[in-house]
């Protein structure tokens, strides 16, 4: 449970980070700004467009007396779905987005004065494949718990906890992604050394995924984010 806290704690070291270094909070918002406008064009087209989703995805229910209800209701899970998903992968098109603006914030929280940059331009593909490997982790988690939440209470209770410590995870993996490539590691070794850690990665990540939940906290907390996962890094992940 103490490095589930020291986990929150590292969210709270990257706030006063970026609260002492304000131009590099400045400096990261541009990315997260550019994404959180993609997220709400895609989630106004969502909702505008769920209903009529659910329609086509439940051509059984035509004869059902309560078609409507259960309409309404698949409608309301699809939108609160692509929500679930848009936060999650909010860090990762951030991060692809703001790749260069992030090493260096990330680089400026946790230097390595032996460490050689790399040009964006050449990071930025394998930071895309890497993001998509993740998503779909993601989703090989997302669809069954998405299925689950159907079944009374447990779907009420026990699934959005376990949502949300996936889903924190995951955010985890994205926000140390810049740290820890810089010291070299693969995504696979990545990974591994997360889950070895997990109530640490899960107290840093589950509390900034709920945080994103908020659309424009998301766009605040974006910077602290990478910075405090820097940090962590440097602290308890791979401390140099």
């Amino acid at each position: 449970m103490r490095d589930f806290f020291s986990g929150v704690g590292f969210f709270f070291q990257g706030i006063g980070w970026v609260a002492k270094h304000g131009r590099w909070w400045l400096f990261g918002l541009i990315p997260a700004v550019i994404a959180f406008v993609v997220y709400v064009v895609a989630l106004i087209f969502l909702g505008q467009y769920a209903f009529e989703i659910a329609d086509f995805l439940t051509p059984f229910a035509d004869s059902w007396s309560w078609r409507d209800t259960f309409r309404t209701i698949m409608g309301v899970i699809i939108f609160i779905g692509g929500l679930a998903l848009a936060v999650i992968t909010y860090a990762a098109l951030t991060l692809a987005i703001g790749e260069p603006f992030y090493e260096r914030l990330s680089g400026e929280a946790d230097p390595l004065p032996d460490h050689e940059e790399k040009p964006w331009w050449r990071t930025l593909p394998r930071s895309i494949r890497d993001s998509l490997v993740t998503l779909l982790y993601v989703l090989a988690f997302t669809i069954p718990l998405f299925v689950l939440g159907f079944i009374p209470v447990i779907g009420q209770t026990v699934v959005p906890v376990i949502g949300a410590m996936v889903s924190g995870f995951f955010l985890s993996v994205e926000l140390t992604t810049l740290a820890l490539e810089r010291r070299d590691l693969p995504r696979k070794a990545r990974m591994a050394l997360l889950r070895k850690n997990l109530p640490l990665t899960l107290g840093f990540g589950v509390p900034i995924f709920l945080l994103f939940l908020v659309p424009l906290v998301a766009v605040i907390a974006m910077p602290a984010a990478v910075a405090g996962a820097a940090l962590m890094v440097r602290g308890r992940l791979a401390p140099r």
